[in-house]
Parts: C-alpha cells; sequence; structure tokens
C-alpha cells in the first residue's frame, strides 16, 4: 500500500466485498454468522471464523471503523495464521470486523452513530453506583456482565460468552489520533510475555514508550498500559484469561506496516495460548 494510510483506503473497501473474502476461507475455517445488524435500511452479517485446536486463542477487530488494518489483515492473511495456529494445535475463533457498516464508510461508529466498542462489564465501585471504566488503582466492589449497549455489542458478546474462556485473547485496533506512524497495546498479566513482541514490531512501527496517548492513558517503558476499560479484553481478563491484549498501530502507520505490526501479535498470542491453558 505503499504510504496510504489504513484510514484513507478502508472508504474503498465494500463490506459485500470485505464478506466475500471471508467466505474464500471456507476450506480453512468454519465460517459461521452470528448475527446480523441493521443500519441505515441495510442488513449487515456479522462473522465468526471458527479453526479447531487442543488450546484456544480469540481474536477480536474492526469494534471501530476507521481502524480498518486489523480486519484487512484477518481477512488478507488468514491462512498464513492458520498453518501457524495448526502447527501449534491451536484453535482460533476469529471475529474479525464487529463494526461492518462503520468499517465500509471509514467512521469510528456504527452509521446510528452508537459506538461499538466497550460495554462487556460495568463496575459497582459503591453500593448501587455502576461506572463503565475504572480510573487506575481504584477499587470497586463487584462486576458483571452488561447486557446492554449497541447492537454489535450485543450480537459480538452473546457469542463470545457461550464457550468457555479461552487460552489468550488478542482484540486488534488502530489510533485515529496520534498524528505519527507508531504502536503501543494495552495488556493485562505479566509483561514479560509481550516484550518480545513489542520488541518485534518496532522494527515496523515506533513504540510509543513513557508517553500520554491520551487524557487518561499513559504508556510505560514497554510500550503497555494496564486500564479496566469494560472492553472485551476486560472481560478475558476477569474471567481468568492469562494473556490477553489490545494492540494499537496508529491510523498514520502505513497499512503494510500495520498488517506486519498485527501478525507478529497473532503469531505471539498463538505461541501464548500453546503454552497452555483451557
Amino acid at each position: 500500500m505503499g504510504n496510504e494510510t489504513a484510514a484513507h483506503y478502508v472508504r474503498s473497501v465494500e463490506y459485500t466485498d470485505y464478506a466475500r473474502r471471508l467466505m474464500a476461507h471456507s476450506s480453512l475455517a468454519d465460517v459461521a454468522e452470528y448475527g446480523r445488524v441493521m443500519e441505515a435500511g441495510r442488513e449487515y452479517p456479522l462473522f465468526r471464523l471458527t479453526v479447531p485446536g487442543s488450546r484456544w486463542l480469540v481474536i477480536t477487530s474492526g469494534f471501530h471503523g476507521e481502524e480498518p488494518a486489523g480486519p484487512l489483515t484477518l481477512a488478507e492473511s488468514f491462512a498464513e495464521i492458520v498453518a501457524y495456529a495448526r502447527a501449534r494445535d491451536v484453535g482460533l475463533r476469529v471475529y474479525p470486523c464487529i463494526n461492518p457498516s462503520g468499517f465500509e464508510v471509514g467512521t469510528r461508529y456504527n452509521r446510528s452513530g452508537e459506538k461499538p466498542n466497550n460495554d462487556f462489564l460495568r463496575y459497582e465501585v459503591a453500593p448501587g453506583t455502576w461506572k463503565g471504566e475504572l480510573a487506575r488503582g481504584e477499587s470497586f466492589l463487584r462486576w458483571e456482565l452488561y447486557d446492554g449497549g449497541p447492537k454489535e455489542t450485543r450480537a459480538v458478546r452473546a457469542d463470545i460468552v457461550r464457550f468457555p474462556a479461552p487460552a489468550a485473547a488478542l482484540d486488534i485496533h488502530q489510533d485515529n489520533y496520534l498524528s505519527v506512524a507508531a504502536t503501543y497495546a494495552y495488556t493485562f498479566g505479566d509483561a514479560a510475555a509481550y516484550r518480545p513482541l513489542m520488541e518485534a514490531a518496532a522494527s515496523h512501527a515506533s513504540v510509543i514508550r513513557n508517553q500520554k496517548v491520551d487524557e487518561n492513558h499513559h504508556t510505560d517503558g514497554d510500550g503497555l498500559i494496564v486500564s479496566h476499560d469494560g472492553s472485551v479484553t476486560d472481560y478475558f481478563t476477569r474471567q481468568g484469561v492469562p494473556y490477553t491484549a489490545a494492540l494499537e498501530t496508529t491510523t498514520r502507520t502505513p497499512l503494510a506496516s500495520s498488517h506486519a505490526v498485527n501478525l507478529i501479535w497473532i503469531r505471539g498470542f498463538i505461541d501464548l495460548a500453546a503454552r497452555g491453558g483451557t
């Protein structure tokens, strides 16, 4: 893609064409619809791609429509990903494009203006007081699976929770706010598991170390952030999944570089899942 940014590229991708790319992988995976959503008078199918294995990795992507690199990596490199997983007996449950209407028009939210990200959990921080995101170090009384939110979130959440907790979970995002080509990640668990992935990614995009990425989040020296934000990553962490992350490359990063970073983390999470677990 040269220096073309991912956010620009997505505007030329029709979701029907993207769905055909997914269906082309039906010889490698069970390509199933887990739901359908209506946006602007049009029905969009939602897909899960499943490859069996003895330990499981869940990959989610495309919560935000202006973050296309994840969905495109999964569609274009799925055969390579499956081969790597099968060689390690790791099963895959892949939700490649959770917000199809936003993906199609390159908007962060769906075409109704709803925000499909987060909304997996709610935290009770005081008796009767609930919130979707904890401040750093904030204590809470309990958490509950949330049952509301946008239609896309409700659909993927309902499907995800039907299955036992996996051995690892990776959510692929992009940052459309920072004005540099770079990468960082939200992670839980032992940072040592993620340092090699970030170091490998550094050959394709600058790692944002010890810097503020928005008003509430600041990376550490490894380019990692811990944030209990009610997201799918947060949910898997509360389920006891030992390896969970939300990977970010900026939309200013050339698409080929974002693909390379995504594949480093996908392969790395397959390796982590292969270590053992559910």
